[in-house]
């Protein structure tokens, strides 16, 4: 058996060096280490190890003033154009509610960070960068034309570590996550489900009743979720497009959920993309990742709050969304009427 030489930093280099165009994370998979592995490889070059404390950056961050903050898994990028602003640090969380940036964010997730400058067709580019132990992505702020880049500056010689290595070693030690397997009957299951008063309680039954959320999705019942067609996402970012309705759209990672609330105006698919291009939300997501897509119901204080869900192969969300709704108010008849109205499965595994 052939074992893999792991590259060094040099070789990183050189290979990205000959594969300009290439993407990022395109350029990690071909190489077998992780997308922080590429970045450490240009510390002293054009990045700069920082502090990955999330509360230390949240306390500096809303200085640089209108930036693009960016939050991704395997098969969703979100980003958001705006300012962060009415932020509250925390231990465990950390939560960002600024008028377009939104996020909730878990410290203890944030592993590694980096000062990255990028120069091309006399362009300069200047970014924050943060990832996990095992070297994922967590959270990015690109800075933009209107961004203080003085404030940026002193954020970053802030933050700087002593330790300025070009090496990387991945960290896969408390993620691999075990079969959940509680053998809850459907009724036990559909007790638990009917008595929430608030969405924020669905995680906290799964825990309880030791299940994984695909597998309670599937096993309620169609009326608490149903199972869509593969086009349903599109088909409904593009009624609500029409419709001029609202939205709430979560992508989350390990260490970060990201948000945004309010209308969308220009969908448009490319190749396995579907994409949204709207002056203050961008998101990019992968279309042949999706396994799986439902339409669920929990019931709240308010009334019942239904959410479109879609997983990949693995059971893993890869994205989530609602009709945009203030706490204390109904839910949106016409979220509602998309919802009911997308094409389900041909045959429903909840049935």
């Amino acid at each position: 058996m052939t074992e893999t030489i792991r590259p060094t930093p040099a070789a990183i280099r050189a290979f990205r060096a000959e594969n300009a165009k290439m993407r990022e994370r395109d350029i990690a998979a071909r190489l077998g280490v992780s997308e922080a592995a590429l970045v450490a490889a240009e510390v002293g070059i054009s990045a700069i190890r920082i502090d990955a404390d999330a509360n230390r950056f949240l306390e500096r961050i809303a200085s640089l003033g209108e930036v693009m903050a960016l939050s991704r898994n395997e098969s969703a990028v979100h980003e958001k154009i705006g300012v962060y602003e009415n932020i509250k640090s925390g231990v465990q969380a950390a939560i960002v509610l600024g008028e377009n940036i939104d996020l909730r964010i878990f410290p203890t997730r944030w592993a590694h960070g980096f000062a990255v400058t990028k120069t091309d067709e006399a362009q300069t580019r200047l970014s924050l960068q943060f990832f996990d132990k095992a070297g994922n992505a967590v959270h990015k702020v690109h800075l933009r034309p209107a961004s203080n880049v003085e404030a940026y500056s002193a954020l970053v010689a802030d933050l700087q570590l002593e330790d300025q290595s070009q090496d990387f070693a991945e960290d896969f030690s408390g993620y691999d996550k075990d079969e959940i397997d509680g053998d809850v009957s459907r009724d036990e299951l559909r007790d638990h489900w009917s008595r929430m008063t608030d969405t924020h309680q669905f995680f906290g039954m799964l825990k309880r009743l030791k299940i994984g959320r695909q597998a309670a999705i599937r096993a309620v019942g169609e009326d608490y979720a149903w199972k869509l067609d593969a086009g349903a996402v599109v088909e409904m970012m593009q009624a609500c497009v029409s419709e001029g309705l609202p939205i709430m759209c979560f992508v989350a990672n390990e260490g970060t959920v990201q948000i945004h609330s309010g209308p969308i105006f220009n969908v448009a698919t490319m190749g396995p993309w579907v994409n949204i291009m709207d002056p203050t939300f961008h998101l990019h997501l992968r279309q042949d990742h999706i396994a799986e897509t439902w339409a669920v119901r929990k019931p709240t204080k308010d009334g019942h709050v239904t959410s479109l869900e879609a997983y990949n192969a693995k059971g893993e969300m890869i994205i989530q969304f609602f009709g945009k709704r203030k706490e204390g108010f109904d839910e949106r008849r016409d979220w509602r009427a998309i919802i009911k109205n997308l094409t389900r499965a041909d045959a429903s595994v909840a049935a």
